[in-house]
């Protein structure tokens, strides 16, 4: 049974940082695409980044570049979230997702496995 599980959410002022994890178990192997995605209150869920098997590349949808890093350590079966900069539109809960695919997208339907989320909130 796959599980996917985030943490490191909490509530941030403007300006801040906040680092998140997602640790995968159950997967049969390491060579999953990683994605996060996040859904604020009365929003369609919405992209934010993905990184490859290896962790060799990387895509971010363009509101977080410059401000997050996703990176991942397969030795850990974990995903991280790295957030600098936060503003209060970033505030969301925040989910991971494995998609099989070797080609990153965007698209949350190629995505097989989801977890249940984190929130996020930062305050002006």
């Amino acid at each position: 049974q796959v599980q996917l599980v985030e943490s490191g959410g909490g509530l941030v002022q403007a300006g801040g940082s906040l680092r998140l994890s997602c640790v995968a178990s159950g997967l049969t192997s390491s060579r999953y695409s990683m994605g996060w995605f996040r859904q604020a209150p009365g929003k369609e869920r919405e992209f934010v980044t993905a990184i490859n098997w290896n962790g060799g590349s990387t895509y971010y949808t363009d509101d977080v570049k410059g401000r997050f890093t996703i990176s991942r350590d397969n030795a850990k079966n974990t995903v991280y979230l790295q957030m600098n900069s936060l503003k209060p539109e970033d505030t969301a809960v925040y989910s991971c997702a494995a998609d099989p695919g070797m080609v990153l997208t965007k698209n949350r339907y190629r995505y097989n496995y989801w977890g249940q989320g984190t929130q996020v909130t930062v305050s002006s």
